[in-house]
């Protein structure tokens, strides 16, 4: 029987793995008090009920330090080269706040590991440039017209810093996944074109990618919370080539025609919507059979919700969802 690890990594070789991995989908304490009301007796028991592959993703301090908050709420980045000049001096990759805590002693730990280990490297082109509402949303699109080369110089800094805290951490063990995050749209598609993200966004990416390729990081996600299809095409000539979509609208991003259009090149984690856990078991199942079974036989695919379980979820519908789950994608 195959380990975690070992049966994610085979999945996403398109090899032979035992069976497909089955991740939890983010239960949270406040669902499991609202399931302990409807039957659950402790947390544990998830883990009786349903086999579960364990991930472990972790995250790095990739903000500026000191940080450029006061800048950005003053609107004034980006906005000139002495801006850009600032923020080199707040990008070192050698500052002790930059790895998790007790860093030292999580490598010796991961090298013996069994379980999936996966590096979020980065958050994605607007919550790197400060958009956290809609108007510096605004003040970052009119920068880009206005003065692009400040916008790349950004992200090129920035991308820069990352690659060397990520050789940094890769000094001590390889993990099996890389993720980089895309809440770059939504349900219509992508805030900006395929065009302005190869250029300003993959682009500065290429530093990562690379270090990332030469120590043998296997898998690399693009993780979108939005309508991202018109930027696969991009994503996959960089060499980002797993799919991970996020509560977004089933029309746009449905892993079935995905797989149709892109093949085993795009693999895929996710693709079951969410929703369909707050109606009936048998919209559970017509959503699960239209989508798992076909993929799962493809390969290169790892069956989830696509987004967080939340309280309002009846528990008896979860534990049909993942029973069922399990039902379609045994192995003979």
């Amino acid at each position: 029987m195959m380990d975690s690890r070992e049966r994610f990594l085979e999945t996403m070789r398109l090899g032979s793995p035992d069976r497909v991995p089955y991740f939890e989908e983010g239960i949270r304490r406040d669902v499991i008090r609202a399931w302990r009301k409807q039957g659950l007796r402790r947390r544990s028991e998830l883990e009786r009920l349903f086999s579960t592959d364990i991930r472990e993703e972790v995250q790095f301090n990739v903000d500026p330090l000191p940080s450029l908050l006061s800048r950005i709420r003053a609107n004034d980045w980006p906005r000139s080269q002495s801006a850009v000049n600032d923020l080199i001096g707040r990008s070192s990759s050698t500052d002790p706040l930059r790895l998790p805590v007790r860093w030292s002693a999580r490598v010796r730990a991961w090298r013996k590991r069994e379980h999936v280990l996966m590096y979020r490297v980065h958050r994605g082109f607007f919550q790197t440039m400060g958009v956290r509402g809609w108007k510096r949303f605004d003040q970052l699109m009119y920068a880009i017209v206005d003065n692009p080369d400040a916008v790349r110089s950004y992200m090129k800094i920035h991308g820069e810093l990352v690659a060397r805290l990520l050789a940094r951490a890769l000094e001590g063990v390889t993990p099996d996944a890389i993720i980089f995050s895309e809440p770059i749209g939504g349900n219509h598609g992508p805030l900006i074109s395929p065009r302005m993200y190869e250029d300003v966004v993959l682009s500065s990416y290429d530093p990562i990618l690379n270090i990332a390729r030469d120590h043998g990081v296997e898998v690399i996600i693009l993780r979108t919370y939005a309508n991202a299809r018109a930027l696969i095409p991009s994503m996959l000539k960089w060499g980002i080539h797993c799919l991970w979509a996020c509560e977004c609208a089933q029309d746009g991003m449905d892993y079935r025609s995905l797989r149709d259009e892109f093949g085993l090149d795009l693999r895929l984690i996710g693709g079951i919507d969410t929703d369909v856990l707050y109606l009936d078991k048998d919209a559970i199942k017509r959503e699960v059979m239209e989508t798992v079974p076909q993929l799962v036989a493809d390969g290169g695919y790892v069956p989830l919700a696509d987004g967080r379980v939340r309280k309002d979820v009846p528990f008896a519908n979860y534990v049909y969802y993942r029973e069922l789950l399990e039902e379609v994608t045994k192995s003979d």
